[in-house]
């Protein structure tokens, strides 16, 4: 599903981390933290042990600084990954599933509007698989009606929208880089906002809810001057969500690939997207803005619909790894009664990816020659 992006350098930072004798988050963390926020353009980027990580302290952030509320209603769309949803139900929040775009995969823009509720407090958006929403819709609905914006961007690092980094449209804005995703940590997640307070939040719920990583100027607590004291002081319910300093030392590494990444990626969707014309009764994500297409999502339609488990078969006869499109419609997956949740409309869309989607790894290299493969599998399904 991916490919190793790793060379001397990074086995390098893993040395460099040995040999100092500090394993734990410090000073590599805090490095990479910095190049981060500078590389999407955000004024602060808290770093984490998962990109599922960085979804719960961003919304745990929100509902310590009063942003929501128990009860609150957050509009998602129906297809993501699981831990878009799950700090939400954690938090007692209420979700409002909302149907997809069939050609993008991301939320469906024309029925936000009629999903809002005197309850909603803000539109969790997701670009899935890489790919943008569009933000200038969402943007003015959220000013219109006086929304908070979230911006699930764990699978999108390095998609823009209008000259705009993917991660930076939200007042909090979440990536990962886990193994298979753009740059890799190991494990990893960023959370990222220009708010200080949030910030600052983040900075506290990481670490267990003590004062210790706070800034002395934080607006949140005045520390004491005792160093003792405020080692083990805490003033919110917290978590111990912190990352490695290897993994701090590798993503410092990574980000320096990052542009080149990117650019390969988006050289291999573009003969992808040409290729996979040839394929009848199928259609691929269509893109909007500048996706970073972390893979190759694909819908079976007209005859081959209702063939995947043929499909899939053929794939993995051929040793081409395949996956589902992230959860398919996530209503339709048992967590889902745990949950306080409502449905807006008529899921559709998520229940045609849920039972006719698939999508392939798209790699930081080359990959031309996989894909002519990949395109000449397919095509077998239509015999």
């Amino acid at each position: 599903m991916s490919d190793n992006t790793w060379d001397l350098k990074e086995l390098e930072a893993i040395n460099r981390v040995i040999k100092s004798d500090m394993f734990t988050m410090g000073k590599e963390v805090e490095e990479y933290e910095h190049q981060f926020s500078e590389k999407v353009g955000t004024t602060h980027a808290v770093m984490s042990n998962s990109g599922s990580s960085a979804n719960l302290l961003a919304i745990a952030a929100l509902v310590y600084s009063g942003k929501l509320s128990q009860g609150d209603e957050v509009i998602v769309p129906a297809v993501s990954w699981s831990t878009t949803y799950f700090p939400l139900c954690q938090y007692n929040l209420k979700l409002k599933f909302i149907d997809i775009d069939k050609d993008t995969l991301n939320i469906d823009v024309t029925q936000i509007e009629e999903a809002i509720s005197e309850k909603t407090k803000a539109i969790f958006a997701v670009n899935l698989l890489g790919n943008p929403n569009d933000y200038e819709k969402i943007m003015k609905i959220c000013k219109n009606r006086n929304l908070i914006l979230i911006e699930d961007n764990c699978e999108a690092l390095g998609g823009q929208y209008a000259d705009k980094k993917l991660g930076t449209f939200g007042l909090l804005g979440t990536y990962s880089t886990f193994y298979s995703h753009h740059i890799s940590t190991i494990e990893g997640g960023i959370t990222v906002t220009d708010d200080d307070e949030l910030y600052h939040y983040l900075l506290s719920i990481r670490s267990h809810g003590w004062t210790r990583h706070l800034p002395e100027n934080s607006e949140l607590y005045i520390k004491r001057d005792d160093v003792f004291y405020e080692s083990f002081n805490f003033i919110v319910p917290g978590y111990n969500l912190r990352p490695l300093e290897i993994e701090g030392a590798i993503g410092i590494e990574q980000l320096k690939k990052l542009d080149g990444i990117i650019q390969n990626r988006i050289n291999n969707a573009s003969y992808f997207i040409e290729r996979i014309k040839e394929v009848e009764n199928m259609r691929a994500q269509k893109e909007l803005g500048k996706s970073s297409w972390f893979g190759f999502a694909m819908v079976l339609e007209g005859e081959n619909s209702g063939r995947r488990n043929e499909t899939v078969k053929m794939l993995q006869q051929n040793s081409i790894e395949v996956r589902p499109i992230v959860a398919g419609n996530f209503t339709r997956n048992r967590a889902i009664k745990f949950m306080n949740y409502s449905i807006h409309g008529e899921l559709k869309n998520a229940d045609d990816i849920h039972e006719n989607g698939f999508f392939v790894g798209n790699h930081s290299k080359d990959n031309r020659e996989n894909i002519d493969f990949l395109i000449d599998v397919l095509k077998k399904v239509n015999r």
